[in-house]
C-alpha cells in the first residue's frame, strides 16, 4: 500500500470515535520484508496498520495523521530510531504516541540511551509475536490511561473556565454590593448643631458586617450607633443591610423612633432598643448569628450622651485637654439570649470633647509577634492626632491600625466619631 493510499485510508478513519476505531501501529523500518512481518502480526491482532520506510516519511505522516503507537528500527539511514522519537516528543500537540524502539543490541547503556531519548519500551530484534503483542497490550493501557488523564483535564479546563467566568460575574455584584453597603451609612461625616459626626467603614473583603451611622431625633437630639455582625461575607452584609433600616431616617422605619403625644418625633431610650432589636433577633430574623452594638442618643444642648453597650468595645473619650476615658461595662450581644437586660450609661460630653465607638477590627488589630492595639494603643492614635478631627482622624486611624499589624487586615474596621465643637472663647485661643 502506497504513502498515499494509507493517507486517504487516514482521512477516512480520523473521526472514528476513539473507542470504537482500531488501534493504529505505525511501523517504521527500512526493510520492506521485516515491515511486512510486522504488519501480518498486527493486522491478525486487530491493528490497523502503516508503514514508513525511513524516519523523514514516518515525521510526513504523522504531520497527516496521527498513530497510537510507533514500532521503529533502530539503525536507519538519515534520522534514526532515537532521533525520531526525540523530534515526536518535542511536539506536544495531540495525543500521546506509544514509542517502541526495535534494535539487535541489547546493551544495558543502549537500552537507557534509547529511553532517555523518549521511547516507551525496548524489544530486541527479530521479536516473537507473542512478546510483541504482549508489549502492544500493556501500550495500550497506557494509552487509556493517557486518554482518560487528557478527558479529565479537558473537563477541567472547562470547569475552571466557567469558575472564572462566573468569579469575574461574582466580582462585579460584590463591588456593587460594595458600593451600595458604603451607602448604607450614608453622608461620611454629618453636622448636629455643635456636634459633628464621622464615619468610617472599611470591608476586609467585598462587604462586611459592620455599620455606622447617625439620624436626627428631633430640633434637639440626634441617635448614634455602631454595629458589627458576627461573621464576614456575604451572609454578614445582608444581615447589616437589613438592621440598617431599624436605623433610617424613616420614622416608620427606624425602630429607635415614634411620634409622642405632642406630635413630635422622639427616640426610645438606648437599652429598650437594644432589648427591642434581641427580640427581633431571635423570635423572627431566627439567624444563626449574633451583633454587636452601640446606641447613644445625645443632646445637642447639655452634651449629655445615653448610651446602651451590647458587647461592642468600649467607646472612649477624649477630652479637651487630651485625657483618655474609657466608658461602658460590656454587656451581652444582640440576639444570643432571650430576655436579655441592657445597661444604660449617661456622660456629658464638654465642648472640645470627642467620643470615639471603634469596631474590633480596630481593637483587635495584632501586630507581627500577635500582640493587640487594645486600649492602650488606640489611646496612643487618638494622642497622636490630638490636633486632627473629623475624617481626618479616622483616616489616620485606618493608617495607624494597618501600620501597626503590617498592612493586613483581618476583620472589617468600621469607628463613629462624635465631637464637640469647642466653645468660642477656646476656638479664639487655639487660633492665637
Amino acid at each position: 500500500m502506497s504513502f498515499g493510499n494509507r493517507l486517504a485510508i487516514s482521512a477516512a478513519t480520523a473521526a472514528a470515535p476513539a473507542a470504537a476505531r482500531r488501534k493504529l501501529v505505525l511501523v517504521v523500518d527500512e526493510s520492506r520484508a521485516q515491515r511486512a512481518m510486522l504488519a501480518i502480526h498486527l493486522t491478525r491482532a486487530g491493528y490497523e496498520v502503516a508503514e514508513a520506510e525511513s524516519g523523514d516519511t514516518a515525521l510526513a505522516f504523522c504531520g497527516a495523521r496521527r498513530p497510537d503507537v510507533i514500532l521503529s528500527d533502530w539503525v536507519m539511514r538519515g534520522i534514526s530510531g532515537p532521533e525520531l522519537c526525540q523530534q515526536l516528543r518535542t511536539d506536544r500537540e495531540g495525543p500521546y504516541i506509544y514509542f517502541v524502539l526495535l534494535a539487535s543490541k541489547d546493551e544495558p547503556a543502549d537500552i537507557a540511551f534509547g529511553l532517555e531519548s523518549g521511547a516507551d519500551d525496548f524489544l530486541t530484534k527479530p521479536a516473537s509475536a507473542a512478546e510483541l503483542l504482549a508489549r502492544l497490550r500493556a501500550g495500550e493501557r497506557i494509552l487509556r490511561l493517557q486518554d482518560e488523564a487528557h478527558s479529565v483535564y479537558v473537563r477541567l479546563s472547562e470547569t475552571l473556565a466557567a469558575l472564572r467566568s462566573a468569579q469575574v460575574a461574582m466580582d462585579r455584584d460584590l463591588n456593587e454590593a460594595r458600593r451600595l453597603q458604603q451607602g448604607l451609612i450614608g453622608e461620611r461625616q454629618a453636622r448636629y448643631g455643635d456636634f459633628t459626626v464621622s464615619n468610617l467603614l472599611r470591608s476586609a473583603g467585598h462587604v462586611g458586617g459592620d455599620l455606622t451611622g447617625s439620624f436626627a431625633i428631633n430640633a434637639r437630639r440626634f441617635g448614634v450607633f455602631a454595629i458589627d455582625v458576627s461573621g464576614h461575607g456575604v451572609a454578614a452584609a445582608l444581615l447589616t443591610a437589613r438592621l440598617a433600616t431599624q436605623f433610617s431616617a424613616s420614622v416608620d422605619q427606624n425602630a429607635a423612633l415614634f411620634i409622642n403625644e405632642y406630635g413630635l418625633y422622639e427616640s426610645r431610650s438606648p437599652a429598650v432598643l437594644a432589648r427591642y432589636l434581641n427580640h427581633l433577633m431571635l423570635a423572627d430574623l431566627r439567624v444563626d448569628t449574633y451583633f454587636t452594638m452601640v446606641y447613644a442618643v445625645v443632646d445637642q444642648i447639655s452634651g449629655e450622651v445615653r448610651l446602651v453597650q451590647s458587647g461592642h468595645p468600649h467607646p472612649l473619650i477624649q477630652r479637651a485637654d487630651g485625657k483618655i476615658e474609657q466608658v461602658g461595662n460590656g454587656g451581652l450581644p444582640v440576639g444570643v439570649i432571650e430576655g436579655a437586660d441592657y445597661e444604660e450609661i449617661s456622660f456629658v460630653l464638654a465642648p472640645g470633647d470627642r467620643l470615639l465607638i471603634a469596631s474590633d477590627g480596630i481593637w483587635d488589630a495584632a501586630d507581627a509577634s500577635g500582640r493587640v492595639l487594645g486600649a492602650e494603643g488606640l489611646a496612643a492614635v487618638l494622642q497622636t492626632n490630638r490636633s486632627t478631627k473629623g475624617l481626618g482622624l479616622v483616616e489616620a486611624m485606618v493608617w495607624s491600625v494597618l501600620g501597626y499589624s503590617g498592612g493586613r487586615q483581618t476583620d472589617d474596621i468600621s469607628a463613629v466619631l462624635i465631637e464637640r465643637g469647642a466653645a468660642p472663647d477656646e476656638s479664639v485661643a487655639e487660633a492665637t
